[in-house]
């Protein structure tokens, strides 16, 4: 019902910036909360940010918050990742996810959504 296309990612010097886009097709965007989750290797898989329907409610993981900021652009389908102050801890592949909902709001747990895009490598190097 719903696909979901990461890019962006790259490799960049800590200290340094990356914007990651998810393109969505497939289903009302205005109707998904959307999320962006990462994997380290040998790690489990972790939240990283949310966002509701509107955009106006957010949530970030402590780890990144007050660096990443996430948006989305309704207009367009597409959620965005803007990431400062890069850390080399910040390494792992990028997923966007979705939820479709009727209630709105935000969720952190993988479990809570629906959808995944097939990530995007981000490589911070000191």
């Amino acid at each position: 019902q719903v696909q979901l296309v990461e890019s962006g990612g790259g490799l960049v010097q800590a200290g340094g910036s990356l914007r990651l886009s998810c393109a969505a097709s497939g289903r009302t965007f205005g109707m998904l909360a959307m999320s962006w989750f990462r994997q380290a290797p040998g790690k489990e898989r972790e939240f990283v940010a949310a966002v509701g329907w509107s955009g106006a409610i957010t949530d970030y993981a402590d780890s990144v918050k007050g660096r990443f900021t996430i948006s989305r652009d309704n207009a367009k389908n597409t959620l965005y990742l803007q990431m400062d102050s890069l850390k080399p801890e910040d390494t792992a592949v990028y997923y966007c996810a979705a939820r479709f909902t009727v209630v709105g709001g935000t969720r952190r747990s993988i479990r809570e959504y629906d959808y995944w895009g097939q990530g995007t490598q981000v490589t911070v190097s000191v």
